[in-house]
Parts: structure tokens; C-alpha cells; sequence
């Protein structure tokens, strides 16, 4: 047997050469393709009667990565959103063998071939103007860690950052009031895939940065945690849960929504739109690979959609004539 066959050396090379050499996924995106793989070879090698590393390209059937994808949904119980991120994973490395292996791309046509499951695209959470104001109250800032759990809230609602951008940003990523030829505060955010984006900091933000880095290198982190030690995605999302529950206690209509890092993300963008900041500016703010990634957040604005049916006016009376009386229209769409 050629080893070009076994698929455990393309899942190797998938993985090191492809992902993180040639596109240089993001951390997150790297594990999600790995803990696809770690489920499938796994039930491919039961189903082939074999050892995982024995198995060959041609093992992995796409009868095999269909049964896959239904025990994932009936016996694991995941959703059609978890089904086609695993099939995407898939996919990716079909395309990928097919690409360094021409004998292998009709087997890649054939797992290419399976198609993703259609999905509701769930609403996107975010926070009106009192409810975030409520979340960025609720530290007490007359104490330390208050002072610090506050200054997080707020570059997070600043800069629209994402829970593990944050626990990566270091001191020597902030340009408080040096940003060249502008008397203006900036931060360099490191995003997905190592992309770099600048976003502008308020005056307010800088005031409560300033001191959280005082006397501090600028390989450090800027947020640190109880500890004294860098502060983590998980940290993020806890403290961001934490001062959520207790604004909730005074704002009820916190208590229905589920608010994490990624709600204050959505809330920068809905907030930064209402403003009048156009999408492709907001593209860039976020770190959007697509454009059309951000124009969801015009989509789900109630309030801009409500402003928008206010500027509607119906004018003249409607006209009498329906359109399928219109002959020579009904004639087209016969002959169509």
C-alpha cells in the first residue's frame, strides 16, 4: 500500500502544513478542524473494521461521512449549525488531498458532494443603550478590581473586540494620544488568522487604560487578572457573565438575554450603524473578512427599520388595473 493512500499522513499534513502553514487559521479554527477529525476517524475506522491507522483514503466513503453526521445529530444531539461545521472541516480536507493528490479527485467530488443542511440563521443578541450603560455600571470602581473589571467592559464596548483579541492585546498595542500627525488613542487588535486591524479609542477608555499601565513593559499583557497574571478568553467571557447577572438585578430586561463578550461585540456594531457609520467602516472596526458578514447588523436593527417605515409614504391611489389582466404579461409567462 502507498503511503500517498493512509489517511493518517494527509490528516498530518492537513493539519501542520495546510491550516497553520499555508492559511493560517486562527487558533480556534484549528482546533474545530482537529475535533472534527478526532470524532470521524474514530467511527470511519469501526466502520471499515479497522486500526484509525491503517485506514486508507478510500475508506473514508461518503456513505460512511453521511452516517457520521447523522450520529452526530441523533446521538450526540447536535445542531444543523455543529453538522455543517463539521462537514466543512470535512470538505476542507477533501479539497486539500484532492489538491496534492490527482488520483484521489473523484473520491473528493464524491465527499464534496454532500451537502450542507439548511439552518435558521438565529438572531443576533445585543444590548440596547441603557442595558449596556447598566452592564458598565455594575463594577464597583471605587475598588481595584472594579477599576479593572470596568476598563475591560469598556474597550470592550469600544472597540468591538472579541474575548480572546482582548486577552492578546499588550501594552506596547496601545498608542494612547501618539497616533501619528492626530492627537488620537488607538489599539492594535490581533484578529483571526493573524490579521491586524487598528481600531480608534475614546478619550474614555484612554483615561482608565492609563493607569492599568502604568509602570508596566510593553511586551505585557494590558489585562491582568485577580492574580496578577494575563487575563484569558474564559476570563473574559467570566467577567463579562458576572457584571451581566448583576445589572440584570437592577434591569430586568437583561435577566432574557444571554450577554457574553460576543453580545457587547454586537452591540458595538448595532450602536456604531445607528450612529450613521457606514457598513464598510464597520467591516473594518470588527475585522470582517466579508462584507456580508456585517451587514447582518443591518438586518436585525429593529429601530433603523422602524426609522426607515417612517420615511415610507404612499402616494397616488393604487392602480385599478390588476396585473394579471395584463394580456401581454400572462402571454409571456405562458410561452416562458
Amino acid at each position: 500500500m502507498r503511503n500517498n493512500g493512509l489517511l493518517g499522513s494527509w490528516v498530518r499534513r492537513f493539519l501542520l502544513e495546510h491550516l497553520i502553514g499555508e492559511r493560517n487559521l486562527a487558533r480556534n479554527t484549528q482546533r474545530s478542524y482537529r475535533d472534527t477529525l478526532r470524532l470521524l476517524l474514530p467511527f470511519a475506522a469501526r466502520r471499515a473494521h479497522k486500526a484509525i491507522d491503517r485506514l486508507t483514503v478510500e475508506d473514508l466513503t461518503a456513505n460512511r461521512v453521511l452516517a457520521f453526521l447523522e450520529e452526530l445529530e441523533k446521538k450526540r444531539g447536535c445542531g444543523a449549525a455543529t453538522r455543517n461545521h463539521r462537514l466543512a472541516a470535512v470538505h476542507s480536507l477533501a479539497r486539500f488531498i484532492a489538491a496534492n493528490s490527482p488520483e484521489h479527485v473523484d473520491w473528493c467530488g464524491r465527499i464534496r458532494s454532500i451537502p450542507f443542511k439548511k439552518a435558521p440563521r438565529p438572531l443576533v443578541t445585543y444590548l440596547e443603550k441603557p442595558e449596556i450603560e447598566a452592564v458598565l455600571a455594575a463594577p464597583d470602581v471605587r475598588t481595584p478590581q472594579g477599576r479593572k473589571d470596568y476598563a475591560v467592559l469598556l474597550f470592550l464596548y469600544n472597540t468591538g473586540a472579541r474575548a480572546d483579541e482582548v486577552a492578546h492585546v499588550l501594552i506596547g498595542d496601545l498608542e494612547l494620544g501618539r497616533v501619528p500627525k492626530r492627537d488620537l488613542s488607538a489599539v492594535l487588535i490581533r484578529g483571526k488568522g493573524d490579521k491586524r486591524r487598528r481600531c480608534p479609542l475614546w478619550a474614555k477608555t484612554v483615561t482608565e487604560l492609563v493607569p492599568l499601565i502604568a509602570n508596566r513593559g510593553p511586551e505585557e499583557h494590558a489585562f491582568l487578572n485577580r492574580r496578577g497574571e494575563p487575563l484569558t478568553r474564559f476570563g473574559v467571557h467570566a467577567l463579562v457573565e458576572r457584571h451581566a447577572r448583576k445589572a440584570a438585578a437592577k434591569l430586568p430586561s437583561l435577566a432574557s438575554k444571554r450577554v457574553g463578550p460576543h453580545t457587547i461585540r454586537h452591540t458595538t456594531a448595532t450602536h456604531l450603524l445607528r450612529a450613521g457609520v457606514d457598513i464598510n467602516t464597520i467591516r473594518a472596526w470588527l475585522g470582517h473578512a466579508s462584507l456580508a458578514t456585517t451587514n447582518v447588523y443591518a438586518e436585525v436593527d429593529l429601530e433603523m427599520k422602524a426609522k426607515a417605515l417612517e420615511t415610507c409614504e404612499i402616494k397616488g391611489e393604487p392602480g385599478r388595473k390588476a396585473w394579471r389582466q395584463n394580456a401581454g404579461v400572462m402571454e409571456f409567462l405562458r410561452n416562458l
